[in-house]
This record gives C-alpha cells, structure tokens and sequence, in this order.
C-alpha cells in the first residue's frame, strides 16, 4: 500500500508542472490517463519547442563571379581557369588561339594577293594606252578635245599622262583616280571603259568596250584577295563574340563553383527515452 502511495506522489510531482503549463498555456487541453509512461509521452510530444535555430557556413574558398568575368574580357578562358573550370577555360583559349591565327594568315594572304594583283595591273594596264584610246575617240567625234602624253617612254605610264585632262575627257560615269589608290585598281578591272589600257585591247571606237580577257583575269585575282580579307574579318568578329561568351560562362562557372560544396550546421530536436534533446549536427551537400 505505502509503494502505491508514494508511486502515486512521484507521479503527481513529475506531472503537476506540465499539467499547470498547459493549462496555463491555454491552447490545447490535455488528457491524462494516470499511466506515467503514457502521460509523459503526452506531455512531451505537447512541449511547445521553439522552431529549430540554424547556422549557416559559407564556403571559404568562394569566388567573385564579376572578377572572373572580366578575367574572360581579356582573355577568354581566364575566367573559368579562376573558377576551377579548366576543360572549358582550355577549350576558350585553343578556340581564341585558332581565331588569331586565322584572322593573321588569311590577312597575309590578302596583302600577298593585293601585292599580286597591283603588280599584275602595273605591267598589264596603261594609262598611256587609256589616253590614247580617249584621244582617238575624241577625234572622231571632232570635239576638240586632247589629253597630252609625253613621248618619254622611260618614264612609268602614269607620270606620262597630263591627269587632269585625263579625267576631264572621260567618257564614263567614273573619273580614274590617281595611280597607287586602292580606288585606282578597282575601277581599271571594273568598269568597261578601262578595258582600253589593257594590253590586249582588240581596238574599239564603243564607249564602252568589252572586256578583255586579261582584264577578266584581274578581276578574279582581285576578287581572290577581297575574299581572303573577308575570312581574316569574319575570324576577327568571331574573336569578339568568342570574348562576350566566356565572360557569360565565366560568371556562371563561378557561381556555379561557390554552390558546389555547402557547409550547414543546425541544432535538430531529437527524442530519446520520451526525452526530448537539442542535438547538434553538420551537413555537407555536394552539388554536381
């Protein structure tokens, strides 16, 4: 009878808080049972814990996506070898690598087929032979008009030729630009009315001549070089956006790079024995 008695007490002292906690809590009325076990474990899954605290680690070694970028402004590639990305950051430099070679060589192979071209012009065409076909056009119409030409043939064709009269008894649409500017030899395998200096001109009084066969041949030669300049451009182009888009991947590597590993601690309620615990614990989360 007394162990009844005092299990009776020890129990009411265990329970009595609890009991005034809830009601004095006044959001849910519990039941108990008399059973210490059974009431306990009531009580516990009652206790009202506040919502567990967290403590976040950031990842030491964390980049600067902005810095990166700009790394890949000036050299693609850069960017993502500071982020840790050394495939792509390979891959950017042999992509950037191969654009500058590109844009180099077919630039020189431009400047050799202009050299090309200009030489072929230079012992091909004349002006004197251009003149002298404007002259005789001229006196066949009997205008009154004469370009004067010096009889001194050790002198190069475009130091004979009086160039103002020249371009004044043009009969075309274009006036011949001086000898050396890039104008000067585009029009002479351009435009039909140059097909007179050329050195296989067959003679014709038309105003516009057809073009000869070594004029046709000009044209290819300078239409060779203009696409060869075409393709060192284009790779030039191509090396801008090659520089816009590893700026793009590089901030995105980086951010991707400071998520890759996160450090998380948090203090976790945990229950042994009906007894509730706050139990600390580190999770590490690996993103791939």
């Amino acid at each position: 009878m007394k162990i009844k008695f005092y299990t009776f007490l020890l129990t009411g002292i265990i329970i009595f808080p609890f009991i005034a906690f809830a009601q004095n809590s006044g959001n849910k009325k519990l039941e108990f049972s008399g059973d210490l076990v059974q009431d306990s474990k009531v009580i516990s899954q009652s206790f009202p814990f506040k919502e567990n605290p967290a403590i976040s680690i950031d990842n030491p070694n964390k980049k600067s996506p902005w810095l990166a970028t700009a790394f890949s402004v000036v050299l693609p590639g850069a960017g993502e070898f500071y982020a840790g990305s050394y495939i792509k950051a390979g891959i950017f430099v042999a992509v950037e690598a191969a654009l500058i070679t590109t844009a180099v060589i077919y630039n020189n192979k431009g400047n050799q087929q202009t050299t090309d071209f200009q030489n072929y012009a230079d012992k091909n065409w004349s002006v004197v032979n251009y003149a002298e076909w404007l002259n005789n056009y001229h006196s066949l119409r009997n205008d009154g008009i004469t370009i004067d030409i010096s009889s001194d043939a050790s002198l190069p064709p475009w130091e004979r030729v009086n160039w103002e009269q020249l371009n004044a008894a043009e009969v075309g649409s274009h006036t011949l630009p001086h000898h050396g500017d890039q104008q000067y030899y585009e029009e002479i395998g351009k435009y039909n009315e140059y097909s007179a200096g050329w050195n296989d001109f067959p003679g014709s009084t038309d105003t516009f001549p057809p073009p000869t066969p070594n004029m046709l041949s000009y044209e290819g030669m300078r239409g060779h070089a203009n696409n060869l300049y075409d393709v060192s451009s284009k790779a030039v182009a191509v090396i801008f956006i090659n520089h816009f888009l590893s700026a793009l991947d590089a901030y995105w590597s980086t951010s991707m790079f400071n998520k890759e590993v996160a450090l998380k601690m948090r203090v976790e309620r945990q229950q042994y024995a009906y007894q509730d615990l706050l139990v600390p614990t580190l999770k590490l989360q690996v993103n791939f």
